[in-house]
């Protein structure tokens, strides 16, 4: 059936969809058979509802097939959704990006600009020689590779351009910061703004039976605060283990940011940072590390004692 029958549950009955009629919505969605002023009423709809755990689960199950998918590389991918950029400090899902490339590992980051004014992993990563990749090309260990959102999925771009309309945010921006657009073993590093987010995204995670990281990110990145350590879970297999206590920030001990935030200066100070003439901040050399540990345990067919020495 057409969606307006699930648009009267969700603004007549202020009622939920259950899984699978949550994935019908949205694969037609991104099938392209909504018109605009449907899809407009459903982002405002779910803005005001908020998304239960299901219907994430549903809108995963129609998205991942439809996901043009990167292929895996010898090692477990580190997935980095980069959505929100900087707007009040610079953008560092970069420094981490490369941080665990020289680890080893295979890493890509995806995303597209949401929001007018902000500095995107994207800029800040071409300055860095890292160019956008299509999204057909392998990974390699120990390299970064970015690919847009239009290029996994172009249903789910139109989704997220939305918000420049509306002013909203809509089921996209969660859905992205879950997927696995990873045609392999891959961890999905996952992060929220809000403590509500938390719950729903752990529980989704949880259902999913997903490997995963997922911590309160700065300014909606997928990247520790410099200034804080933030708490951080591991999902192996969907169940969770905590990783990281959070602890406050230690100001006499905070770490020296570049005072302006667009993209050459972020990428000087990454720069600097990977050459070792600014400290990397502590709770990004941390997330690198439980990182590395969770994707050693996703080698080990999701062996938890791989966390055992970190977690607390």
């Amino acid at each position: 059936m057409g969606i307006s029958a699930y648009l009267k549950t969700i603004v007549r009955g202020a009622q939920a969809l259950d899984r699978a009629q949550a994935c019908d919505l949205l694969g037609q969605v991104l099938d392209g058979r909504c018109t605009s002023l449907e899809i407009g009423a459903l982002c405002v709809a779910m803005h005001i509802k908020r998304e239960t755990v299901l219907e994430l689960a549903g809108f995963l199950d129609a998205l991942q097939p439809r996901l043009e998918l990167v292929p895996g590389a010898s090692h477990p991918v580190v997935v980095l959704p980069s959505y929100n950029g900087g707007r009040k400090l610079p953008v560092l899902t970069p420094l981490l990006a490369l941080l665990l490339a020289r680890k080893g590992l295979p890493v890509l980051v995806h995303g597209t600009s949401t929001e007018d004014g902000r500095v995107t992993s994207q800029e800040v990563l071409e300055l860095l020689g890292v160019p956008s990749q299509p999204a057909g090309q392998a990974l390699r260990d120990g390299q970064v590779h970015f690919v847009t959102t239009e290029s996994l999925q172009p249903g789910l771009k139109a989704l997220l351009d939305v918000r420049r309309a509306t002013g909203m945010r809509n089921p996209a921006h969660v859905l992205v910061k879950l997927m696995n657009p990873v045609d392999g073993p891959a961890l999905v590093v996952g992060c929220y703004t809000h403590p509500n987010y938390c719950e729903s995204m752990s529980a989704t995670l949880e259902l999913t039976g997903a490997h995963a990281m997922l911590l309160r990110g700065v300014e909606g990145e997928p990247v520790a605060d410099p200034r804080r350590v933030p708490r951080m879970d591991v999902f192996l297999n969907g169940t969770a283990y905590p990783v990281q206590e959070g602890q406050p920030s230690q100001f006499a001990n905070a770490p020296v940011l570049p005072e302006q935030i667009d993209a050459d200066a972020t990428a000087a100070y990454i720069h600097a940072a990977l050459d070792g003439r600014v400290p990397v901040p502590r709770p990004i050399l941390l997330q690198a590390d439980h990182i590395m540990h969770a994707c050693k345990a996703i080698e080990a067919e999701g062996d938890p004692s791989c966390l055992r020495d970190l977690t607390l």
